[in-house]
């Protein structure tokens, strides 16, 4: 039996229901769930960035090499990726409710055991399994919004829902540098401790379970070993292939067995009765379009967004703190603009609100490849704010055309597929932008060092020199009298700038890329299957 069967709709029978019951009070209130779930989702999006600005702290206190502290953000997000897609399923099999809570409890428990670990090998493991209990929280999450809210209101409920990522993994650097500077790198996840609390007291209370009639009821064993591999050998592959190379046979081997393990997962998914991801999905056009869109989105934000930290610390001289408020604007923006995105995409549907959204994060980052080691912050602000504004009807209208676009009963996996595309294109864009960046400084520098007439470098000496650029620090030696170290900060400052540039050009074009397979997108068919008219 192949995995088309179980997207077949089926006609209605008088015990079928077509929505959720009325909601009573508190339990299964629409607007209530999603300030539930929202909580939720903030510790993990928050997770995602503020961690970063932690790792100098930790590596000083635990005396970790620079691979241990690499190990604290690639364990997280490697067990985030591998798991997405299966944490969906559980929740489409067990109940989201139950996933949710699971989740946020062992996230926060995780958190807590962070902040009193002694060594950087338990500090990796607790941030595993951070990960491992993020990847169930996320696709229960939105399981649980397309549950409760009727079609008319599901995109403004996303709208928010995206508000609270997008703010939350903006401000991360923000609160991680208050923390880190003013109590300590353990506050960084102790935070998350009495958050998770909140987060668990008010889904007992207040989240109601919903199960498709014909959930699945069966684990794909097999499938799941298979997609966990193959999504595993792709993200390390990108994490790994900047430091190995990309013709390295390591990298290359990665890339091929994930390749490999993708088409066995292929195979079997159209062979077992009730398949983890059942491919039939995917003859969607529309769902297909936004699980690209939303790839080719994270690529250009993310792999942008990794440059602007650097810019503004290493470039301008700003601290972590000053750092995140310079991007206030991004940040802002998405928080006012989400929402009127989900207005706008529920009455004029997605395709007009994606393109134009994606537009504007092409603009955005052709401005930003405009950026030089003078520009002030009025500039910045502009090409910051430009890029919120085209990011958040992509953030809300990409994952309602995935999860819509899903049937009912296969809402975490959809729910799940969005994330796992989500981490893809943000590995993806890093990898790829940083691999950009790295060849352009390495092709400029030793002229522009040249002609700065500064003392030659050693090929060792280039190389070092090179791996400073790449991050927006000048090589200087203490020793180095002020006039040569103005000129080598020059130089360096000028050689990251024109790299930064690059990389943000490649990453405009991927957005246009974007916002044309924007144009292939449509409102859910399935949008309205399971949803009725719980009180709002």
């Amino acid at each position: 039996m192949t995995s088309q069967t179980s997207l077949e709709k089926a006609p209605r029978g008088p015990q079928d229901p077509v929505g959720p019951a009325p909601a009573q009070g508190l339990r299964g209130h629409p607007w209530l769930t999603l300030f539930s779930v929202a909580i939720g989702v903030m510790m993990v999006a928050l997770d995602g960035t503020i961690v970063a600005i932690a790792n100098p702290a930790i590596q000083q206190d635990l005396g970790a090499s620079l691979a241990d502290v690499q190990w604290i953000t690639n364990g997280y997000m490697l067990a985030l990726a591998v798991s997405l897609i299966t944490a969906g399923k559980l929740g489409d099999r067990f109940g989201h409710r139950q996933t949710f809570l699971i989740g946020v409890v062992g996230f926060a428990a995780a958190s807590g055991a962070i902040g009193l670990s002694d060594s950087v090998a338990l500090v990796i493991a607790f941030r595993v399994l951070q990960g491992l209990f993020g990847a169930l929280l996320m696709p229960a999450a939105l399981g649980l919004l397309r549950a409760t809210f009727p079609a008319e209101k599901l995109n403004m409920a996303i709208g928010i829902w995206g508000m609270v990522i997008g703010a939350s993994t903006a401000g991360g650097p923000i609160l991680g540098g208050v923390l880190v500077e003013h109590v300590s790198w353990q506050s960084v996840f102790f935070i998350n401790v009495p958050v998770g609390v909140l987060a668990l007291v008010l889904g007992v209370l207040i989240l109601r379970d919903h199960r498709a009639e014909n959930a699945p009821r069966s684990f794909d064993i097999a499938g799941i070993v298979l997609l966990s591999g193959a999504m595993f050998c792709l993200i390390w592959a990108l994490i790994k292939g900047s430091e190995w190379g990309w013709g390295d046979p390591r990298t290359i081997g990665f890339l091929v067995g994930a390749v490999v393990l993708f088409l066995a997962f292929a195979l079997v998914e159209h062979r077992v009765k009730e398949p983890l991801v059942p491919l039939a999905m995917f003859r969607s056009v529309p769902l297909s379009a936004g699980t690209v869109l939303m790839v080719l989105m994270a690529f250009a934000f993310m792999g942008g967004l990794f440059f602007v930290t650097f810019y503004l610390q290493n470039v301008h001289g700003m601290k972590a703190v000053d750092a995140g408020l310079h991007l206030l604007p991004l940040t802002a923006m998405m928080i006012v603009a989400s929402p009127v995105a989900g207005a706008l995409i529920t009455r004029f549907g997605p395709r007009v609100p994606l393109v134009g959204g994606m537009v504007c994060t092409a603009v955005a980052c052709f401005g930003m490849s405009q950026l030089t080691v003078g520009t002030g912050t009025l500039a910045m602000s502009v090409w910051f704010a430009l890029l919120g504004l085209g990011l958040a009807p992509v953030m809300v209208g990409a994952t309602e055309v995935i999860v819509g676009n899903a049937p009912m009963e296969l809402s975490g996996v959809a729910g799940g597929l969005q994330q796992a595309a989500m981490q893809v294109g943000g590995s993806l864009g890093t990898a790829v932008l940083g691999a950009i960046m790295a060849s352009r400084v390495d092709s400029e520098l030793p002229g522009n060092w040249k002609e700065a007439q500064l003392p030659p470098l050693s090929p060792e000496q280039l190389d070092q020199a090179s791996s400073a650029v790449k991050v927006g620090i000048p090589p200087v030696a203490k020793e180095t009298p002020p006039e040569i170290a103005g000129k080598i900060t020059a130089v360096a400052h000028d050689t990251f700038v024109s790299g930064m540039s690059t990389a943000f050009m490649v990453a405009g074009i991927v957005a246009v890329i974007a916002a044309l397979v924007a144009t292939l997108t449509k409102r859910g068919e399935n949008a309205e299957a399971g949803m009725g008219g719980g009180h709002i």
